[in-house]
């Protein structure tokens, strides 16, 4: 794989390379995916995976278009787990993308700032979110998730960085970063999966 080459470039991080190769997908209907990324907001991902279940079934099991899920009542988004909080960033999400005509479309013709400097300005909707949703559905290369906490742990370990200076910490991380483009993604994957084994 081309990207395992350009990261071993980095004598720490070839440190955490283990054979074990990334791939990256691209997954439809993806103002679906930012819902489901909103719903599964500090919820384990088991939790998150019955929640998300919950309400696809109230569209029979189908993935429903924005529409339908701006003319869901409120009371019954929160009758699957959601918060009030949850359910007002669901449906500001259907809102935009309605308003604004977003389709898996438009969104793969757009790079990465400018779909972050658009998403962003939903409420509810971070720049974290926003990253997930570019790594894990748009299926994009070179995204770099600088406000992660398991990437920022990773790191630090990593590369002996101090986290007491969270600016200091991130202006660090970014600098070393820099070198894995065009290749952050997968970096990050690679980040997550060594911090999870605990090697």
């Amino acid at each position: 794989m081309e990207y395992l080459k350009h990261l071993k470039k980095d004598p720490k991080f070839a440190t955490i390379l283990d054979g074990t190769v990334h791939e990256l997908k691209l997954h439809k209907n993806i103002p679906l995916r930012l819902m489901a990324s909103i719903m599964s907001q500090q919820l384990s991902t088991k939790v998150a995976k019955v929640i998300f279940h919950r309400f696809l079934g109230l569209y029979n099991g189908k993935e429903p278009k924005p529409e339908q899920v701006l003319d869901t009542p409120f009371e019954t988004l929160r009758g699957i787990g959601l918060s009030n909080a949850k359910v007002s960033y669901v449906q500001n999400v259907a809102r935009f993308c309605i308003e604004h005509k977003i389709t898996d479309k438009k969104l793969l013709q757009m790079d990465n700032e400018d779909i972050i400097e658009m998403l962003t300005s939903i409420k509810g909707v971070g720049k974290w979110t926003v990253e997930m949703l570019l790594m894990f559905t748009l299926g994009r290369e070179d995204v770099f998730a600088v406000d992660d906490l398991g990437i920022q742990q990773a790191m630090c370990k990593l590369y002996k960085i101090s986290s007491t200076d969270k600016k200091k910490m991130k202006t660090k991380m970014l600098k070393i970063s820099a070198a894995w483009s065009p290749y952050r993604t997968y970096a990050c994957l690679h980040l997550w999966n060594w911090k999870d084994g605990g090697q």
